[in-house]
């Protein structure tokens, strides 16, 4: 099929569609025709997640590439994992495996596959010394004889395992740290017990209607979208900044007579001015719901409540590396009282209360706890 390409930053336009064969053009296709945004110089129909990294690395002249080399094996496991997913009704992947996790959850066969996947294609990268992952209960060091590297990895292999069953947009959660002891030798528990301000990168891989991974490494926040005809992620949110404010609140409100009072004040105020216009949107999958609150505004909330007094998500790899990105793309992390990236953690499975969102209502959340108190 002959492409006809327009000179560089040409806005797509209908007359350009009718050239082509069916008058319709695909995902690459409308990449190559898109006119940059916000003036940026990179071309999104030829950057792909590998050149993005590299080009940010140049900004680095110290940068080795090790750390490149660990996101590229991250991407990698995620296109395994994107790719069992994507079939999972066609395939024996379905289901409970019969066993349950450390945090007492039935595993699923796709958080089985997932945590499995991650693990052997990290391990063998010679990036890290040491991983923790919801789906274990203690530390993954990386024995002899694979090669230890400088960087600690933290994940949540496939959040939302709850919802796989029924279709709904799962998820990998993934923060990297730098060890903090010397780079021989056995990991210690303070290389992994670090909180999330000291994160040298933080993300998620969503599993939806596309693969989408979004990441940063203080440097702004970035998207990149899964082609499965190439094989590549490619870059389609730039500078993703949350809005200051949103009209979206997000939360599981069967739990609110279990919440304390300044929650339940908070929520109910927030539904009741008519110029928010407030609107509920909740699918119980917690990269899903951060996903769309990063790109619409508003808040995400899960409080501790009577049945999780100290909370239900975990700080290490849940809250503090989705607080991080969220600061990194203007927004704010809480447990209603400070920021969750000022928080260290003392166990690798803490939990804790997370309202992540847009600042203002974050800041507005914690004024509501503050004034109304947090007791159960």
């Amino acid at each position: 099929m002959d492409v006809i390409i327009p000179p560089p930053g040409e806005v797509i336009n209908k007359r350009l569609i009718d050239t082509l064969p069916g008058g319709k053009i695909g995902t690459v296709q409308r990449a190559l025709f898109a006119a940059p945004q916000g003036g940026s110089m990179v071309d999104k129909s030829t950057s792909n997640l590998e050149h993005f990294i590299i080009r940010q690395q140049r900004l680095h002249p110290e940068a080795t590439g090790e750390f490149s080399s660990l996101f590229s094996n991250i991407t990698f496991a995620s296109k395994i994992i994107s790719r069992e997913v994507s079939k999972a009704g066609l395939v024996e992947i379905l289901g409970m495996t019969g066993k349950t996790n450390v945090q007492g959850e039935a595993v699923q066969k796709l958080d089985a596959f997932a945590q499995e996947t991650i693990v052997k294609i990290m391990m063998r990268g010679g990036t890290l010394c040491v991983m923790a992952s919801e789906e274990q209960e203690t530390v993954i060091p990386v024995p002899e004889p694979y090669t230890r590297g400088k960087y600690v990895l933290v994940f949540d292999p496939l959040d939302g395992s709850s919802n796989i069953d029924a279709n709904v947009s799962i998820g990998t959660l993934f923060g990297i740290y730098r060890r903090k002891t010397i780079s021989t030798g056995e990991c210690t528990p303070s290389d992994v017990l670090q909180p999330a301000k000291s994160l040298v990168a933080a993300g998620y891989i969503v599993y939806g209607s596309s693969t989408m991974l979004v990441y940063t490494t203080g440097q702004g926040v970035h998207g990149f979208t899964l082609d499965p005809s190439v094989g590549e992620f490619l870059l389609s949110h730039e500078e993703i900044e949350i809005p200051k404010r949103g009209s979206i609140y997000s939360c599981n409100e069967a739990n609110f007579p279990l919440w304390s009072e300044g929650v339940r004040r908070y929520v109910a105020d927030f539904k009741a001015k008519p110029e928010r216009q407030a609107k509920s949107r909740y699918i119980g999958s917690l990269v899903a719901d951060f996903h769309r609150t990063l790109l619409y505004g508003g808040i995400f909330l899960y409080p501790r409540d009577k049945r999780y007094p100290t909370g239900k998500l975990r700080l290490l790899y849940e809250a503090g590396p989705l607080s991080f990105l969220a600061q990194q793309a203007g927004g704010r992390g809480s447990d209603g009282v400070k920021p969750i990236v000022d928080i260290v953690p003392d166990k690798v499975h803490q939990r804790t209360s997370l309202f992540i969102g847009s600042e203002e209502d974050v800041l507005e959340a914690e004024d509501y706890i503050k004034r109304f108190g947090d007791s159960l």
